[in-house]
Parts: structure tokens; sequence; C-alpha cells
């Protein structure tokens, strides 16, 4: 039942463990992800006054 260890040796050293990957963008990538934030930047200030406005003209058409 019980096994020697006269076959087991500690290993000299340990494997590097592997680092990620990083993704480097292409300009066209870069460009359309800037592009997206630039939309999504002007959307956050220009939509409140639309939705606003159109409440507003919703509000006024029934009552």
């Amino acid at each position: 039942m019980f096994d020697g260890f006269e076959t087991f040796r500690i290993p000299d050293e340990r494997p590097e463990p592997e680092r990620p990957r990083r993704t480097v963008l292409t300009k066209r990538q870069e460009r359309t992800f800037l592009l997206v934030i630039g939309v999504n930047l002007l959307l956050l200030f220009v939509a409140p006054i639309g939705g606003a406005t159109l409440f507003a003209a919703i509000r006024a058409a029934f009552f």
C-alpha cells in the first residue's frame, strides 16, 4: 500500500505563469472607439433636453 519516495523528485524550477496578452487596437478600431465615446458624451447632454421637449409636446397635445 505504501509507495516509497524514491521515485518522487522536486522540480528544479517552476514554470513562469503566462501573462495575459494586451490587445492593441488598430487605427480604425481606435477611431471608431473614440467616435462612439464622443457620440455618447454628446447624447449625455442633448438627450435630456430632447426628452424634456418631447414630454412638453405630449403634455401640450393632450392637456
